[in-house]
């Protein structure tokens, strides 16, 4: 099967898939901020949640509701800077699995992945994992909103977590933006072969 990657090539493709698997499963789950609120364990992500308040008119009280769903509308979002981002952090999820799928066919396509295509491929990696970070670094800025307060006691605010902790799925995000930015965009330098020279 002809490849058009050097073994280095190689290398990049199957860490560029592990750095977008990474950034993609991190970005949709809801594990980016894990407290409590009624004796419940809450998390949140940039877009979805787990356990909720709702009202139960048969008891005439609010219980918790112990299930993970998205919020009901993309302005139900807490509040701007996670709309922002969820936007941000989604666009550049999908640019690392674009250019994580190109470079498994490149082990697959002879003549599809050059030397000048792989630094583009690179450079596209680095925009993406930008965007990622750019998305990790606004999420703090949203702990001030109501629904995040009422899970950390009333004493969360920007960049203040309160009596709430950081989850995996935050962490696991921002790694596969890390390697995506520093690792595979300089492993796409010399992940294509040279370009060969027709005659015609």
């Amino acid at each position: 099967m002809a490849s058009s990657l050097t073994c280095t090539g190689v290398i990049w493709a199957l860490l560029s898939l592990l750095s977008a698997a990474a950034s993609c499963v991190g970005f949709f789950m809801p594990y980016w901020l894990l407290g409590t609120q009624m004796d419940k364990p809450v998390s949140f992500g940039t877009f979805r949640r787990c356990s909720y308040p709702v009202r139960d008119e048969e008891r005439q009280m609010t219980v918790m509701l112990e299930q993970c769903g998205r919020y009901a509308s993309f302005h139900g979002i807490p509040s701007l800077q996670w709309r922002i981002c969820t936007v941000v952090t989604g666009v550049g999820c999908g640019l690392l699995l674009l250019v994580a799928l190109t470079a498994l066919m490149g082990c697959c396509i002879s003549d599809l992945i050059s030397r000048t295509i792989g630094r583009v491929a690179g450079g596209i990696q680095f925009v993406g994992g930008l965007l990622i970070g750019s998305g990790c670094a606004l999420y703090p800025l949203g702990w001030d909103s109501e629904e995040v307060r009422q899970t950390c006691n009333n004493s969360s605010d920007q960049f203040k977590l309160g009596s709430c902790q950081i989850g995996w799925a935050y962490y696991c995000t921002g790694a596969g933006a890390a390697a995506a930015m520093l690792i595979c965009t300089w492993l796409s330098c010399f992940a294509g072969k040279k370009q060969k020279h027709y005659p015609y």
